[in-house]
């Protein structure tokens, strides 16, 4: 990895790391969704990112120290990738870029719940995800008992869905 940076600015070199268009996305899925496998994340992008670039991103987030990658116990022909401590940090970044974009840029309500939730749920949620992404990625100590970050996350969105599948099969009032 080239260590060329254009400043010593934090934001610069912070662009540096996230300002292509899919690091952010694939972080994203590994931590709203679980995903872990190369599949996973290849099948489950909604924004649809092509195999070679995937493969170039995850070689370069294990570059920048942000995932590792180990064979999968399960399945003798698939890796595993895992957040490490410098990924899971991002959650409250993440959580306020969200926060962001509800507020300024044309989200859909199913898509944007998640960040509802966390935005509604701050700090206090924010630590609770990070720990649980430690124990699922890091090994360390289980969390707290009760529903996950994420469950809950899943259970607004799957309820935004239930509510708005009604309203997709009405006729329109004329």
């Amino acid at each position: 990895m080239s260590t060329d940076h254009r400043s010593g600015c934090p934001i610069n070199l912070s662009l540096e790391v996230f300002g292509d268009r899919w690091s952010l996305i694939i972080l994203r899925d590994m931590i709203f969704g679980g995903k872990r496998h190369f599949r996973e994340l290849l099948n489950g992008s909604i924004e649809g990112i092509a195999s070679n670039i995937l493969a170039d991103r995850l070689k370069r987030l294990m570059q920048l120290g942000m995932l590792t990658k180990a064979d999968d116990p399960s399945h003798k022909q698939k890796a595993i990738y895992s957040l490490t401590e410098m990924a899971i940090t991002l959650v409250p970044i993440l959580a306020h870029l969200g926060a962001w974009g509800r507020v300024w840029l044309p989200v859909s309500e199913e898509l944007s719940i998640r960040a509802e939730l966390l935005e509604k749920g701050g700090p206090p949620m924010w630590d609770k995800f990070m720990d649980e992404l430690r124990h699922e990625h890091l090994g360390t100590p289980s969390p707290a008992s009760g529903p996950t970050v994420r469950a809950t996350l899943q259970a607004g969105y799957e309820a935004v869905i239930a509510r708005k599948a009604p309203e997709a099969g009405r006729e329109p009032a004329t």
